[in-house]
């Protein structure tokens, strides 16, 4: 009976390994293709790891690469002008900033609607009055919005690397993401075409190509900071920004995170010197 489980198991193992190297196969021969093709660069960030923290400095770049070439297309339009104070800018610099921004407000007094500065309160605005009007300033691809953008494009990193991520507390996903499809455009590779009004970029989560442009490129923001303006600078600092949209509370939470784990250690602690002096004359 051992024998012909053992035997069972060893035909079901080689079945597998058979399947897995066909699957293989055919994805290198290209007729089954899985996007994307390229896995996302792992990238140093400040705010990796269980101790990390934003770096305030990266995050005004971001946001400076944000304002001047990314918001001609993506909207940001959970995040409010006020929240900016986390990056380490002044109220008063928040509202000189909100003012450069104008919002639509109403009904007024005679049922219509106007437009008027933004104030601390208001939200980023979308540069496209709705969806529709977007795709079609876009080749038919409204661009999405950036609010939530760095915690919705994490890529699955499979077995086994998930499981060491466990311990180290791995969540730059959607960064490292970012980071690769802005610096990973490309000329598409011999035998391999792209329709027409798209740009190949193997980092891309849905297909081998997409819609949108190169971004940017060097020299195409001016940092004040003495920063490299370079397309890999760039890349980092507004996939870091676009970290922070998503999540500014992070780093109150790996401290609250900290400050758990070490009370439940204290605690596993006490129970156990307890448990030990309770039962400590008593007979098994």
């Amino acid at each position: 009976m051992k024998k012909l489980a053992t035997s069972i198991l060893s035909l079901a193992f080689a079945t597998g390994l058979g399947i897995t190297g066909a699957l293989a196969q055919e994805h290198a021969e290209g007729e089954t293709p899985h996007y994307p093709i390229h896995k996302p660069k792992n990238v140093e960030w400040s705010f990796g790891g269980p101790f990390g923290k934003y770096d305030k400095g990266q995050l005004q770049r971001g946001l400076k690469v944000y304002k001047e070439v990314c918001s001609a297309c993506h909207s940001m339009k959970l995040v409010s002008f006020r929240t900016l104070e986390g990056l380490g800018y002044s109220e008063e610099q928040v509202k000189a900033f909100a003012s450069e921004y104008e919002v639509q407000d109403g009904p007024n007094g005679s049922g219509e609607m106007f437009t008027r500065k933004a104030v601390p309160s208001d939200h980023f605005p979308s540069p496209f009055p709705n969806q529709e009007a977007a795709a079609a300033a876009n080749n038919g691809a409204a661009p999405p919005d950036m609010s939530l953008l760095a915690k919705a494009r994490g890529i699955e990193r499979g077995f086994p690397t998930f499981i060491f991520d466990i311990f180290t507390q791995y969540q730059q996903g959607g960064p490292d993401y970012i980071y690769s499809l802005i610096t990973g455009y490309q000329d598409p590779p011999a035998g391999v075409t792209v329709a027409e009004g798209t740009h190949y970029n193997p980092y891309f989560a849905n297909a081998a190509a997409l819609a949108m442009a190169p971004p940017l490129s060097d020299g195409q923001v001016t940092y004040d900071d003495g920063s490299p303006q370079t397309l890999d600078q760039y890349a980092k600092d507004v996939a870091a920004f676009l970290m922070w949209a998503a999540e500014p509370h992070l780093e109150e939470r790996k401290r609250t995170g900290f400050m758990v784990m070490v009370f439940l250690l204290i605690f596993a602690a006490l129970v156990y010197l307890t448990k030990k002096s309770v039962y400590a004359n008593k007979e098994h």
